[in-house]
């Protein structure tokens, strides 16, 4: 498959991520007595990443993400050359849909944009947590999102099954993390809502980059690591003959 068929599958595919997770943040999860809160915001990342991963999983790997295109990298799943060529269509994608989803939100004369699903620490996070801990929650729980997806795309892993074991994750990353920072675990993710939520947004952009992707390297080292113990020869416990 070529690269342009592959980022441009990448674009649609964090275009419906963050359309769909996003979008129901900002559209569904506040309406009163009938809003789906922090659970239905959670599916809806969780399914966004499910039904993609079977819709393009076989053109472009449906990666979403540029700290998982980065973990995978690093794994040696993933060629070099194409890095940046995915992160930037998975950026562009997530541009896009929050420009379509803010046309759609402020289209409603009363509408509160609020933070605009946008994530953040300190007084921007959803339970005022500290930098630190929001720090520490975007690495960790980017950290088990990305081992779960080296696990369940691995060959000896059961066939047909990745897309639910990484939308389930992704779901649980949610459910964790909301309260703390509204949940990255994905640079793209958090640019595109960035950019329209205000400048505070674009001021703590840098920590929803660089967490998450030291998360996906430690996640690639940890599987590395297992790999290289796997394929160890084991000492023979014979006794020596000499």
């Amino acid at each position: 498959m070529s690269l342009n068929k592959r980022t441009s599958a990448e674009f649609l595919g964090t275009f419906w991520l963050v359309f769909g997770g996003c979008g129901s943040a900002v559209l569904a999860a506040g309406i009163p007595n009938v809003g789906i809160g922090f659970l239905g915001v959670s599916f809806a990342f969780g399914l966004s990443v499910l039904t993609m991963a079977y819709a393009i999983g076989h053109i472009s790997g449906c990666h979403l993400n540029p700290a998982v295109s980065v973990g995978l990298f690093v794994a040696r799943r993933f060629p070099g050359k194409d890095v940046v060529p995915y992160v930037i269509a998975q950026t562009l994608g997530a541009i896009a849909a929050a420009f379509v989803l803010y046309t759609i939100a402020t289209g409603k004369p009363d509408y509160n944009l609020g933070v605009f699903a946008a994530n953040g620490y300190g007084a921007h996070s959803p339970e005022n947590y500290s930098p630190m801990a929001a720090f520490v929650t975007e690495t960790v729980l980017t950290f088990f999102f990305v081992l779960v997806i080296i696990g369940a795309t691995d060959r000896r892993a059961p066939a047909g099954f990745a897309p639910i074991a990484i939308g389930l994750a992704l779901t649980l990353v949610h459910l964790i993390g909301i309260p703390v920072t509204n949940v990255s675990v994905n640079p793209a993710r958090s640019t595109g809502p960035a950019l329209f939520a205000g400048a505070w947004a674009i001021d703590q952009l840098w920590m929803f980059w660089i967490a998450p992707m030291l998360g996906a390297l430690l996640a690639s080292a940890v599987c590395l690591a297992f790999e290289r113990e796997e394929s160890t020869p084991m000492k023979s416990m014979a006794p020596s003959r000499a």
